[in-house]
């Protein structure tokens, strides 16, 4: 049975609140030295959707294909953009992570013949004039510090984990997208705890904008506490 329910955007939640930079949290940061597992699993990975059978698409799934698109096509450009401001390697290899990531997506565009939202790949170009606004807003944030840029990161990714948790837990039903947006999700849980660690490397300790403590404690402390590395600060 397919859902109707509304997309949450990431566009919607950032434009509508301020950027916070307050300290919070360290994570072990498996991305800073070389080409991640992940990176280079993801491909194989995805080669199992053939597997998975073609159902027919609800307005609600494709509307969200089609956001995802340009979501992760966002978070792509504005990491290459500070990479190329502060050449620190997080930027360059979580933006390769977003590129494949915009892929997959687009791959299930095609398989459900619906219409590619990025006709244009220039950087900070997109179908969704939300997005283009807050491409600029984000870069000029990240642009202030290299701490900043790092806290711009972290919560893009939050935000993505939200969007990507509200299509799998509502809207969608397709074994081939859910498939794909679980591969996502888990790219984000990594994301947001390599910029966690990266800012504890600046000496900041940061604080979750959108997600909560349960949530935040699920994806980054839990996991940090594993590897004996991680410390939950104050608020």
């Amino acid at each position: 049975m397919k859902h109707n329910t509304r997309i949450v955007t990431a566009a919607a939640v950032i434009l509508s609140a301020p950027l916070l930079f307050i300290q919070c949290s360290e994570q072990a940061n498996p991305m800073q030295q070389g080409t991640p597992a992940y990176y280079r699993d993801a491909a194989a990975r995805m080669t199992d959707l053939n597997d998975l059978p073609v159902e027919p698409v609800s307005e609600e799934e494709a509307s969200g294909l089609i956001f995802m698109r340009q979501e992760e096509k966002l978070a792509g450009d504005v990491y290459t953009a500070l990479f190329g401001q502060w050449e620190l390697q997080v930027f360059s290899n979580i933006a390769a992570s977003e590129d494949a990531h915009t892929n997959a997506v687009r791959v299930l565009l095609d398989r459900y013949e619906l219409a590619d939202p990025v006709v244009n790949d220039q950087p900070g170009v997109f179908a969704d004039a939300a997005l283009t606004e807050l491409y600029t807003s984000l870069l000029a944030t990240g642009g202030s510090s290299l701490t900043g840029a790092l806290q711009v990161g972290a919560e893009i990714e939050e935000i993505d984990i939200l969007d990507l948790q509200h299509q799998l837990n509502t809207i969608v039903d397709n074994e081939d997208i859910a498939f794909v947006y679980n591969n996502l999700l888990r790219g984000s849980y990594n994301h947001l705890r390599a910029f966690v660690t990266s800012l504890a490397r600046q000496g900041v300790v940061y604080t979750p904008q959108h997600l909560d403590d349960r949530q935040y404690d699920e994806i980054v402390v839990s996991e940090s506490s594993r590897g004996g590395r991680g410390f939950r600060g104050g608020r």
